[in-house]
């Protein structure tokens, strides 16, 4: 028992600073919109909004866990697609030439037509939600594993050449774990737009998931619970980045100077 409060003992003392931090953001939310007699319709005090997502609450619950859904397929899958096509252009200078342009245009179309397009052809389905939430995660981790792969010390690789070792053995045992800080930090950021893209892909039409809530909000003009969705689509998010965050602490310990 003792062991087990050792090891959590180091979390705790981690998660203290933001829930302090949080609980004062809370209080000084309530403060400035009660003392300052804050209009409801603009800025509602959040014992207001706490109490308009309670009335909710099942519905919000379900929306929450259907975003989530959407939110990790695509990201995993995103993830995965981008780390494999940043490996091929690491490797093959011809496909990175007549391909990677090809990546940067992608990202230069709006994600509201690139969805609408998508809704088209894959209807109001999950897997339409997933994929744009694929579409708006495999760049970044595609840049960075390629950039990752490419900064690996040639000195190093000189080396594990010297012994005989094959690239098969210096991809596995240096290139690839020398690049993975670098890799982590793309699939921090592309967690955050995984969510962005599944909510996005909601507000072309559906029957749960929190871009559905924040449209119907925003028909109704349902400010408390324009902020409770906000709130949620944080919570949500920050839980999410934590998650990849603790990941790559305790996986990818080493670091890059």
């Amino acid at each position: 028992m003792m062991g087990i409060a050792t090891r959590l003992r180091g979390p705790l003392i981690g998660l203290r600073r933001p829930v302090l931090t949080m609980l004062a953001l809370a209080v000084l939310w309530e403060g400035v919109a009660r003392g300052f007699d804050v209009p409801a319709s603009f800025f509602p005090p959040l014992s207001v909004v706490l109490a308009d997502a309670w009335s909710v609450f099942p519905y919000l619950m379900r929306s929450v866990g259907r975003t989530f859904v959407e939110t990790t397929l695509g990201f995993v899958t995103g993830s995965l697609f981008g780390i494999f096509c940043g490996v091929v252009f690491a490797y093959s200078r011809g496909l990175e030439r007549a391909l990677f342009p090809l990546f940067v245009v992608s990202q230069t179309i709006p994600v509201i037509a690139f969805g609408a397009l998508i809704i088209i052809w894959f209807g109001n389905t999950i897997l339409a939600k997933v994929i744009i939430a694929f579409y708006l995660t495999f760049f970044p981790v595609t840049v960075n594993t390629h950039r990752g792969l490419l900064a690996c010390d040639p000195q190093k690789v000189s080396l594990m050449k010297s012994f005989g070792a094959s690239e098969w053995i210096i991809f596995t045992r240096l290139r690839f774990p020398s690049a993975l800080p670098v890799i982590a930090v793309a699939l921090r950021l592309g967690i955050s737009l995984s969510l962005i893209g599944a909510i996005v892909g909601e507000w072309f039409g559906d029957t749960v998931g929190l871009g559905v809530m924040l449209i119907q909000a925003m028909y109704t003009e349902a400010v408390p619970r324009l902020w409770a969705l906000i709130l949620a689509c944080g919570l949500l998010g920050s839980a999410l980045y934590a998650v990849v965050a603790f990941f790559e602490r305790r996986f990818i310990w080493w670091r890059q100077d």
